[in-house]
């Protein structure tokens, strides 16, 4: 990656292009509201009213007028795991298989496609976003097993892979496998798991039935008992990345933040992306180390040898950057067994090594503080870590982040607000899928599931992320107004946020996340020409119709890189 360089700023003169007759919600204190928007290259020319605008058209200028649509700075997924998304579609579908026979007429035809002895690998049962399914709802109200898989094919090892469990959000979570892939597999009667959250079922007379049960939401099959069976290609997740940046482009977000960090094989994807022109979101990325068992004193060499290139801001441009580390205590040794399989970490996209026993991550933090690499995570327990880094040598310019918070106490926010760390919510699971469970457990603390009103109050930094379950940032914006979970329940209303203060969390305070708060987040003259074209304002809408916004159009850089098919209609 090349080292960032400053942008310039945008020299006077004619537009490349002009938006006409829309609402400009441009989140600049200086200017709130406009009526238009002159771009030249790849940056903002001018935003103003109509009058203002019209002056800096030329002959070759395109003049387009959007009859009263709003446009937006574009959107920035603070936490994003983006490349997850177009490897749904990089293996055979289940959706739409309501029982066992249609199960096995579809896996009949792609047995039909391979030669014999070629493994059969599908996603889960079930369709995106969520693969949320139950014995229940198939015809026959049970699981298959091996002997209908075998039905299918006996010539081909056939493996029905478990959902990612953070999809459903609920377990444990099945997967199936035909009697070839057992055998390729070596599974039989006296086989053991290698791990409780792994549970091989089995028949009464101890034969393994071909399915398995995940317990924990990161499955473990593919890595241990399953490692022979294939997985993700390079290739795969260079497809897989192109087709993830579309669907984010058609949700209107222009930029992700990749704070749990990366695995090797992902930066490929995105710098072969890069390198071709066809990147179509920036990304800023962290690093996911793999540890292994390192120690204190292998962690802190480490982390000395990456000051070069992980330091501050890091290295890149405008479209693709790295700096800072992700990191997580976690002594289990489950994490291992899934590491064994590197480079390949299947829907992870992050090494599962990264986590490390409470003192290494201690080490690593405070050689992190005193070389300046900012820290990323997502687990509470980080806190105090911080604060002891904290004590050795100041992070309050170093952005460090912490990422996914459930519940924070008075305390804790002052203590984010003292470190100047930054806040990535988790809306999707803690206020829209689980919010109601939640309230139920907190009791009289209720008031400190996601409190976004109080961080802002408090001067911390929030910025919003999906973590890809599902993809669209309107969601954690509406969740950030309406405050309701997916069953209408209230969730800490105290803390909801104007629509106009969500906004900013997404664009301003996403910006923030990558140093970019000075060229990005905001409609201004001189910023990068990333906005989002909306049939609707979101200031008018109430939080139901946010979630349901689709833009109309959405450009990166002077760009326009997603454009509704109705295009006409509207041009």
């Amino acid at each position: 990656m090349r080292r960032r360089t400053p942008s310039p700023a945008v020299p006077g003169g004619t537009a490349d292009m002009i938006l006409l007759g829309a609402g400009v919600v441009t989140l600049d204190p200086d200017r709130p509201r406009a009526g238009a928007i002159a771009v030249r290259g790849d940056r903002i020319l001018a935003v103003g009213s109509e009058a203002e605008i019209l002056p800096l058209a030329g002959a070759a200028t395109t003049v387009r007028r959007l009859d009263g649509r709003t446009i937006l700075p574009g959107l920035i997924d603070g936490h994003a795991h983006l490349d997850r998304e177009g490897l749904k579609g990089r293996l055979p579908s289940l959706a739409g298989v309501g029982s066992i026979e249609s199960l096995v007429e579809r896996l009949r035809s792609l047995a039909r496609e391979r030669p014999p002895g070629t493994w059969i690998v599908t996603m889960p049962f079930g369709a995106p976003p969520f693969y949320a399914w139950s014995a229940e709802q198939l015809l026959e109200r049970r699981w298959p097993d091996r002997h209908d898989l075998d039905r299918a094919s006996t010539d081909h090892p056939i493996f029905i892979r478990p959902p990612w469990g953070f999809w459903p959000g609920t377990g444990p979570n099945p997967c199936f496998a035909n009697s070839a892939a057992l055998a390729l597999a070596g599974i039989g009667r006296a086989t053991r798991s290698p791990s409780e959250m792994l549970v091989i079922d089995r028949d009464a007379a101890g034969e393994p039935t071909g399915v398995f049960w995940e317990q924990a939401r990161m499955p473990l099959a593919e890595f241990t008992l399953f490692a022979t069976a294939p997985n993700f290609t390079d290739a795969d997740r260079c497809e897989g990345l192109l087709e993830s940046m579309r669907l984010y482009n058609r949700a209107g977000t222009t930029s992700v933040v990749e704070a749990h960090g990366v695995a090797p094989a992902v930066v490929r994807a995105w710098q072969t992306a890069r390198d071709a022109g066809r990147q179509t979101v920036r990304a800023h990325l962290m690093l996911s180390p793999g540890w292994g068992r390192a120690g204190p004193e292998e962690v802190r060499a480490l982390a000395q040898s990456w000051l070069g290139w992980l330091r501050g801001r890091g290295l890149g441009d405008e479209w693709l950057a790295m700096s800072g580390l992700y990191t997580e205590i976690e002594p289990g040794e489950e994490r291992l067994l899934r590491a064994r399989c590197a480079p390949q970490t299947g829907w992870a996209g992050f090494l599962y090594d990264a986590a490390l026993p409470r003192e290494a991550v201690r080490a690593l933090v405070i050689e992190a503080a005193r070389s300046g690499i900012r820290v990323s995570g997502v687990y509470q327990n980080l806190l105090e870590l911080y604060r002891e880094a904290d004590r050795v040598a100041p992070i309050g310019g170093q952005r460090w982040l912490l990422g996914h918070q459930m519940r924070l106490d008075r305390s804790q926010i002052d203590l984010a607000r003292d470190l100047g760390i930054g806040l990535t919510t988790h809306t999707n699971a803690h206020i829209w899928k689980q919010g109601g469970e939640l309230v139920r457990a907190a009791g009289p603390q209720a008031g400190d599931i996601v409190p976004v009103r109080s961080l802002l109050e408090a001067g911390v930094r929030v910025a919003l992320g999906t973590d890809n379950v599902p993809i669209s940032l309107f969601g954690p914006i509406s969740h950030l107004v309406g405050r309701t979970d997916r069953n209408g329940l209230p969730v800490a209303p105290a803390q909801a946020v104007s629509v106009e203060e969500a906004l900013a969390c997404c664009c301003v305070n996403g910006a923030w996340l990558s140093f970019e708060e000075n060229r990005k987040g905001r409609l201004r003259a001189g910023f990068l020409a990333d906005l989002v074209v909306l049939d609707r304002d979101p200031l008018a809408c109430t939080a139901a119709e946010i979630a349901g916004l689709v833009p109309a159009a959405t450009m990166v850089g002077g760009r326009w890189v997603w454009e509704r098919p109705d295009r006409a209609e509207w041009s």
